[in-house]
């Protein structure tokens, strides 16, 4: 049975979003929002509570970028980490971790009951599986690591999967969504407090000498007083984060089965990941199965990572069909606590969120929350946590060094490898770094034929961009930008296309 040729999240497909303008003036508002995600949205509704003015910007559309490619599980489980937390940050804070990420969640919960929002919001228990004997002692400890911050969690034997585990951890009253449902209604809550929303405006620098004003990539500039950087990479960088996080693309197969689907959420203990839900469709449940996560730009060709979700689907459940694929992107903290708060020690006018690690539901919530403190002055006891400028322990060096040596290793390697096809190899629907005159070029061919030429160096920080046969663009593997096959910017942190090459240099 064959996926389908493009890649599309069902979220996206199913939700028919409204339009908004290009801004094309200059604007004077009380707070900029760089980032049209749930972190932008949701900070957008919270502080328009609050009687402030607010422009939210967005290069693309509104959820177009990690949230609308998410598997939308709303839960404070991420996978195997309070006992690494309790261990790199001691008791106190990892409970804080939670308790955020439950925060978070507990407000969701709220808006969609005082909002009525219907947007298949149901609770769920979530699941930590272990299937080798290797992973039991994992789980043994996260259990104990439950006890101490006081999480509602237990281990079991037995879990609604069609297929035998050796151990399972359950966190209670977790929850599952359609995120767009939700997110659209809070847009047209914020648009009624007076919310100005504009679609296919990129943000590209920022002054904070004076008042603080934002620069738009067509030139037109927005005065303000505080600054919210919500792309899933900051938009303006002045906190290196660019050498302080790491990018992992990761999958999702949707799939129709003949047979029941369990209730819950899984994830498993191990690699490669295999995440499990389901949600509402025409009249049954479409099953969502995701994982098989790799640093972008690196690893083996991108359509097998769909094959391989594919084949575990196919092997474990009657799959009568597959309508959807799609994928995502997400940056990772060194420490895997993510960076929200002031992006600099030296200007509290400027925030930022970032480096979710695929787990955007919660922490995107939370920080809108965090943002709003900041902003009034309110006390919070998560300020010190989540601090971009936090003091970095001495496993997060080591991270630090590991993952900029892998930067380095893949910058060298992209100088010095060459293409293998020539344009004239090129198929229909094919791409492949080629070889013209001695120089490596990135090359597509379309359906029609028409050939898309680009150099190959990305306009971040000089790195070689790898060919993603999956999506049909170019990764970076050093600080994950992405380009589409014309050479235009799909994700950051790059801002400017790569450079086009022109008919005469290759004909």
């Amino acid at each position: 049975m064959n996926l389908p040729d493009i890649s599309e999240s069902y979220w996206l497909k199913t939700v028919k979003a409204e339009k908004y303008p290009t801004l094309m003036e200059n604007r004077d508002v009380d707070i900029v929002i760089v980032g049209g995600g749930i972190t932008g949205i949701t900070s957008a509704y919270c502080l328009a509570q609050e009687g402030f003015r607010i422009a939210l910007l967005e290069a693309n559309t509104l959820y177009n970028g990690t949230t609308g490619n998410t598997t939308a599980k709303l839960t404070a489980q991420h996978g195997l980490i309070y006992d690494e937390l309790i261990r790199d940050f001691g008791e106190e804070k990892a409970k804080l971790y939670y308790e955020a990420n439950q925060k978070a969640i507990n407000w969701v919960a709220s808006i969609v009951s005082e909002l009525k929002i219907d947007c298949d919001f149901t609770e769920e228990k979530a699941y930590v599986y272990a299937e080798d004997e290797k992973s039991l002692t994992k789980l043994e400890k996260e259990m104990k690591a439950y006890e101490t911050l006081g999480i509602n969690g237990t281990l079991v034997q037995e879990t609604p999967l069609p297929f035998q585990v050796k151990l399972a951890l359950i966190m209670e009253k977790q929850y599952q969504f359609h995120p767009l449902k939700y997110l659209s209604k809070l847009v047209e809550e914020a648009k009624n407090m007076g919310v100005e929303f504009y679609e296919n405006t990129t943000a590209v620098d920022v002054s904070l000498d004076g008042r603080p004003q934002v620069y738009t990539k067509d030139g037109y500039v927005l005065s303000c007083d505080f600054i919210l950087s919500c792309s899933h990479f900051p938009f303006y960088d002045k906190g290196f984060y660019f050498a302080r996080m790491y990018p992992e693309r990761s999958y999702v197969v949707a799939a129709t089965v003949n047979d029941s689907i369990p209730e819950g959420m899984y994830i498993n203990a191990e690699e490669p990941t295999r995440s499990i839900r389901s949600t509402p469709y025409n009249g049954e449940k479409l099953l969502l199965i995701s994982g098989d996560h790799h640093k972008t730009g690196q690893g083996v060709p991108t359509d097998q990572h769909y094959e391989n979700l594919k084949n575990f689907a196919e092997n474990t459940f009657k799959v009568k069909s597959f309508p959807y694929r799609w994928s995502a992107q997400d940056f990772s903290s060194l420490d895997k606590v993510p960076y929200i708060g002031y992006m600099t020690k030296k200007d509290e006018r400027l925030l930022v969120a970032t480096g979710f690690r695929k787990w955007g539901m919660s922490h995107g919530t939370f920080s809108a929350l965090l943002f709003k403190d900041l902003i009034l002055g309110n006390d919070t006891p998560y300020k010190e946590l989540f601090t971009p400028s936090r003091f970095e322990s001495f496993q997060t060096v080591k991270r630090f060094l590991q993952t900029n040596l892998d930067v380095a290793k893949n910058l060298v390697k992209g100088k010095l490898e060459r293409g293998t096809t020539t344009l004239l190899d090129l198929k229909q629907d094919e791409g492949a770094i080629v070889d013209i005159w001695g120089e490596r070029k990135g090359a597509y061919r379309d359906k029609e034929g028409r050939l898309y030429v680009v150099d190959t160096t990305c306009t971040h920080l000089g790195c070689e961009v790898e060919w993603n046969n999956a999506e049909r663009t170019w990764d970076c593997p050093c600080h994950g930008s992405r380009f589409h096959y014309n050479g235009d910017v799909v994700e950051g942190p790059a801002e400017k296309p790569l450079k086009k090459v022109s008919e005469k240099d290759w004909k």
